[in-house]
This record gives structure tokens, C-alpha cells and sequence, in this order.
């Protein structure tokens, strides 16, 4: 595998930019809007937001964030990889490095929200094998079909 990093990232780049563009549209076109829950470039850069861009080498490879819902409870936002760096590692490199802070912030739990659909079975399995479980919704989230929301203790 080659170098990796991962940087807290501003989304001023062009191509974080584009990455989170593709995510955009993607959650769009696999659920109807009313369920799509992700946080726009204002909402990713908002003062209770982390984010973070993966690299190898030079390259974008994905991103991830961690949202401070309360002072033990952080949720995982904005985990996207870049096709080209598909089933490389990238979103669980994401997750380690996510959960590592969560830990080193003081987090007792971290949750999120996801899709339900086909489309979200490589996500949802990732999650899965990190220990998530199926919950009922939180924060301010509602019971939706389209959606499916996990949690863990950390």
C-alpha cells in the first residue's frame, strides 16, 4: 500500500470539493431528498464539525467527519470514498482515524445515520464489522424507512 495521510481539511480544495459534489448527488439518487441527511459544505464546516480528506500520496482517496452531538456523543458524518480507491482500505483507515479521536476527545458513543437501500451495503457492513448496531433514531432525527441509524459504545 502507499503513503497514507489523513489532514483535517478546510473544503477549500477543487477536489474535496468534487468528492463531496459526488457524495451530494449520490445520497440524492439513492434516497428521496426528505431522506437524505447529509451536511452541506456549511453544515461540514460548521464549529461542531471535523472533518477530515485521506490521501495516498498526493491523491484524495475519500473523507470522513465527526459531529459533536453532546459532550459523550459524536456522530460519524460525510464517510465517502473515491472510486478509483474502492475495497483499498480507505473507509476503514477513516474509521480508525474517527473513532481514534472520538476516544481521545472523551466520547462514550458514536452513532449515524445511513442509508437503507442496496446502495448502502458496503457501508452498513463496514459499520458492522466496527462493532455498530442498529438503534432507534437520535439527535434530532425521526423514524424514516429510507434511513438506517447505528450506534456503539467507544
Amino acid at each position: 500500500m502507499g503513503d497514507w495521510r489523513i489532514v483535517e481539511d478546510d473544503l477549500s480544495g477543487a477536489a474535496i470539493r468534487a468528492l463531496l459534489e459526488q457524495h451530494f448527488a449520490g445520497m440524492l439518487a439513492n434516497s428521496p431528498t426528505g431522506s437524505c441527511h447529509f451536511l452541506d459544505f456549511a453544515g461540514l464546516n460548521a464549529a461542531d464539525v471535523t472533518f477530515w480528506s485521506i490521501h495516498e500520496g498526493d491523491v484524495l482517496a475519500g473523507c470522513g467527519a465527526l459531529r459533536m452531538l453532546e459532550a459523550a456523543h459524536g456522530e460519524i458524518k460525510s464517510m465517502r470514498t473515491a472510486d478509483a480507491f474502492l475495497r483499498r482500505g480507505v473507509a476503514a483507515r477513516m474509521l480508525d482515524h474517527i473513532m481514534a479521536e472520538a476516544h481521545n476527545r472523551g466520547l462514550k458513543r458514536l452513532s449515524l445515520e445511513t442509508g437503507s437501500g442496496a446502495a448502502f451495503a458496503p457501508a452498513i457492513a463496514l459499520y458492522r464489522r466496527y462493532g455498530f448496531a442498529d438503534c432507534e433514531p437520535f439527535a434530532d432525527y425521526k423514524p424514516d424507512p429510507f434511513s438506517r441509524f447505528m450506534t456503539r459504545a467507544i
